[in-house]
């Protein structure tokens, strides 16, 4: 028999509610699954958490170890130091003690490639040992190393364009530096006048004034300290990288060599030093460069006088005193 289209409209919402009552309801799923899904990212969360504090935890640790150990090298540096200058101190507190030497010491540090390679590097950072003995400051007879004065003088007329190196000039400075021949050195004082020069002196900050009247020249190694540093930085009046160079090649150059060359050479041999002397009367006064094997650089003044000297009789003391400084300073530290 055949429905009515009423009947099939009956028919069809009776096959629908049958279908809906035997498909389970997603919300219900949902609703029954909550409490699973909500404890599985609840453990997801408590592993993150736990690992992330693990791994912040051991951040921490090895940031504090780095720290520690940062702070331990540097309580070492310290002590190092303070162990090098107590025992310089006293070795120049001696050898100084009845007025008639005076010695400055001033470690420039080595280059950045030579510092990888040395031990103990940090100790010798650029003027962390710098010594002086206690008459650094008192004026002496400067006999030739006057003659640095002269030179740095130069070297800032130069960058004023009033001087050049002519054949002339770069003879004299040869003469001057290498035999520490005086004619080049007092002509130019001369042109030039002490009032000048002295002047130019006094605005480094160096001892003021080195020259005088019917007076021998004088300087004090402290200043003499301060013009090597300059130099061995190219700084100052001697910031010309190529006129730095050729002072120091001269000076490498000079023939006297029996005060901080022999004494640098007889702490470790393969030492190289570039130096300008003065002798007069009884004095002997060595200035240097001091450059070791590996690299470090030093600046050692030593000026004598007294005790019977005459001609280079004073140079061996200086050469003594320079082996004991070096000695003292590097040791087997650097090698």
């Amino acid at each position: 028999m055949l429905l009515g289209k009423k009947n099939w409209v009956v028919v069809t919402e009776g096959l629908k509610l049958m279908n809906r009552n035997n498909k389970p309801s997603i919300n219900r799923i949902i609703f029954k699954a909550f409490p699973w899904v909500m404890g599985v990212l609840l453990i997801i969360l408590i592993y993150i958490k736990i690992n992330s504090g693990s791994a912040q935890s051991n951040s921490n640790a090895a940031s504090s170890a780095s720290q520690a150990d940062n702070a331990s090298r540097s309580s070492q540096v310290v002590k190092q130091r303070q162990k090098i200058k107590s025992q310089l101190q006293t070795y120049l507190n001696k050898v100084t003690k009845d007025g008639t030497t005076s010695v400055s010491f001033y470690n420039l540090g080595a280059s950045k490639k030579a510092t990888k390679k040395i031990k103990n590097a940090a100790v010798y950072e650029k003027g962390s040992l710098t010594t002086e003995s206690s008459n650094a400051h008192t004026p002496e007879v400067a006999a030739s190393t006057f003659k640095l004065f002269i030179s740095a003088f130069l070297m800032n007329q130069k960058q004023k364009g009033q001087f050049s190196w002519t054949a002339t000039n770069t003879n004299g400075f040869y003469q001057m530096i290498v035999n520490s021949d005086n004619t080049y050195a007092d002509n130019e004082l001369q042109s030039y006048g002490m009032a000048t020069v002295n002047s130019f002196v006094k605005k480094q900050g160096w001892y003021n004034p080195v020259f005088q009247e019917t007076k021998v020249a004088t300087t004090t190694s402290h200043s003499l300290m301060l013009l090597l540093e300059k130099l061995s930085q190219a700084k100052g009046p001697f910031k010309n990288s190529s006129d730095q160079k050729k002072i120091l090649a001269l000076m490498r150059k000079q023939i006297y060599r029996t005060g901080i060359p022999a004494g640098a050479k007889a702490a470790e041999s393969g030492t190289k030093v570039a130096d300008k002397v003065g002798f007069l009367n009884d004095t002997n006064n060595d200035a240097g460069i001091v450059t070791l094997p590996n690299g470090e650089r030093y600046i050692l003044v030593v000026m004598t006088h007294g005790h019977g000297q005459s001609g280079f009789s004073g140079f061996p003391k200086i050469a003594k005193i320079t082996k004991k400084v070096q000695t003292i300073v590097y040791g087997s530290d650097t090698k």
